[in-house]
């Protein structure tokens, strides 16, 4: 739910996936479950229908959150998306892919990244190791994106209940012969926004860059000061700064290379640089690589 350009970022997986034809949605809520209540009160988006199921008391991990949606899947493959990217891959590749080769699980991955863990035998299609587990010698070739299609039998690998990683799962299944595949998407842009460092980089990439921003979302990036937001005729913008509808920066405040959020505020003076600034925060002084 954390903002990218005045939007929920789980608005642009949304968008990314109408795209490649998905008419409906299920979100696993565990923090804060009102905030999506709240953004989308009605249940909908542009259309499509969202089905909210929260995890509680404790979060189910990535195997259990799936299977705790039994009920929501239906009888087709689904996508499973990570809340926390931003992407473009061309996803229509992965459901090619996946239909071909007549997968259980095929997983998008990328030659390129943070974290290269993934094992691929790129003549087959197969997954044959994740970081070495299964003592192939492969410590991993490929990153994975967090995006990945399934079929219903992976529910038939799933306790529902349990908390559990799907990693053992895709090990236990490669052991056993089961055709657990991937596919090299290294077209587009592919950011994780779960740190801060990458959130700012990517609002820099997008703003910078428009041939960057995502097709699906908009041609070109949207204005990064909101035309709700107030500001102060003598603050000092510096470098990329995102800001929020409702937003307010004070006089003489200076900022440089930051993201205030929507109904957010700078106080008066104030020196922010590589900041974070939250709904509902009043941020004073001066402040360098914060998260306020």
């Amino acid at each position: 739910m954390i903002p990218v350009f005045h939007r929920p970022l789980i608005t642009y997986a949304f968008d990314h996936l109408m795209a490649a034809g998905v008419r409906e949605f299920v979100v696993n809520t565990h923090h804060l479950p009102a905030a999506y209540g709240a953004a989308f009160p009605d249940s909908i988006y542009h259309g499509a229908p969202l089905h909210f199921r929260h995890e509680a008391p404790v979060r189910l991990e990535t195997a259990g959150g799936i299977a705790n949606i039994r009920d929501l899947t239906g009888s087709d493959p689904f996508f499973v998306y990570n809340g926390d990217i931003l992407t473009d891959l061309p996803l229509q590749k992965l459901i090619d892919e996946h239909e071909e080769r007549g997968n259980i699980v095929t997983l998008a991955l990328r030659s390129a990244g943070p974290a290269l863990h993934i094992g691929l035998d790129q003549a087959t299609g197969k997954i044959t190791d994740i970081r070495n587990r299964l003592g192939t010698g492969n410590e991993g070739t490929h990153l994975f994106t967090g995006i990945y299609i399934v079929s219903p039998e992976f529910h038939d690998w799933l306790t529902p209940g349990k908390v559990e990683s799907v990693i053992p799962i895709f090990l236990s299944m490669i052991e056993k012969g089961e055709r657990i595949g991937g596919i090299v998407l290294d077209e587009g842009q592919w950011w994780d926004l779960g740190n801060r460092t990458t959130y700012l980089a990517a609002h820099r990439m997008l703003k910078t860059q428009s041939d960057t921003f995502p097709a699906y979302a908009t041609n070109v990036p949207p204005a990064a000061v909101h035309p709700d937001a107030r500001i102060a005729p003598d603050a000092t913008l510096q470098g990329v700064n995102v800001i929020g509808p409702g937003a307010e920066i004070g006089v003489g405040a200076v900022l440089e290379d930051c993201i205030i959020w929507p109904q957010a505020h700078v106080a008066p003076g104030a020196q922010l640089r590589r900041c974070i600034v939250r709904s509902g925060i009043c941020a004073e002084g001066s402040a360098v690589d914060a998260d306020l």
